[in-house]
């Protein structure tokens, strides 16, 4: 069995994002010898269930997430650009933590559509417990403001907010494996620097969207 576990995953649900039908998505995870996989679809949880049986089916531990869209200030503001939003990855930790990522779910349509589904940091402060999340790929708060703004103070502060909203232990600044995404290597570098400096930890993913690099 693998040690590694993948915990930014798509699936078709990601629309016109994933590509993998969550069966095959878990037979495959299954075939390569993972114990454990996690489902983190952009803005919603509709494979939740069928990701969650499949997994049983497969002798496989799901873990329940979803990728969060989240408004750069209230989830109310709806003015500007279609891309105003971070990306967040919120994983549960356990059932309260998948009850409050479905209350997050509804609201992010319910409250904060705009162009995409939104929270904001207010219902994250709300609705955190049970709740272990991550600072996600380069459309994450973090990063961006690592990567467009090169503010290394900013981004350091804006990792230890989200540490105080989620909990010591239960927020990750999120390293990419991956050589070809031009840049990544020197934001890996940075968020490894922040975390020697504030002690949050990390975590190494690949955001999977496909099964295949075909």
């Amino acid at each position: 069995m693998s040690n590694f576990v993948h915990l930014h995953v798509h699936s078709h649900y990601s629309l016109l994002d994933g590509l993998s039908k969550i069966d095959e998505l878990v037979k495959t995870a299954k075939k390569r010898g993972f114990s454990a996989l996690a489902l983190t679809d952009h803005g919603n949880m509709y494979g939740a269930i069928e990701f969650y049986e499949q997994c049983l089916k497969n002798e496989i531990k799901p873990i329940i997430g979803m990728e969060a869209y989240l408004a750069p200030g209230s989830r109310f503001e709806k003015n500007g650009p279609d891309n105003k939003y971070y990306h967040l990855v919120l994983l549960a930790e356990n059932y309260t933590g998948y009850k409050n990522l479905m209350k997050l779910a509804s609201l992010a349509n319910l409250e904060g559509f705009y162009y995409k589904p939104r929270l904001d940091k207010e219902l994250l402060r709300e609705y955190h417990e049970g709740l272990i999340a991550s600072s996600a790929c380069m459309g994450g708060e973090i990063p961006r403001i690592l990567m467009k703004e090169a503010n290394y103070e900013k981004a350091k502060t804006a990792a230890l907010e989200y540490q105080d909203i989620f909990g010591a232990g239960n927020f990750f600044l999120e390293l990419m494996d991956l050589p070809a995404q031009e840049g990544q290597a020197d934001l890996n570098n940075q968020l490894l620097k922040i975390s020697e400096e504030t002690g949050i930890p990390v975590i190494v993913t690949r955001d999977v969207h496909y099964l295949n690099p075909e």
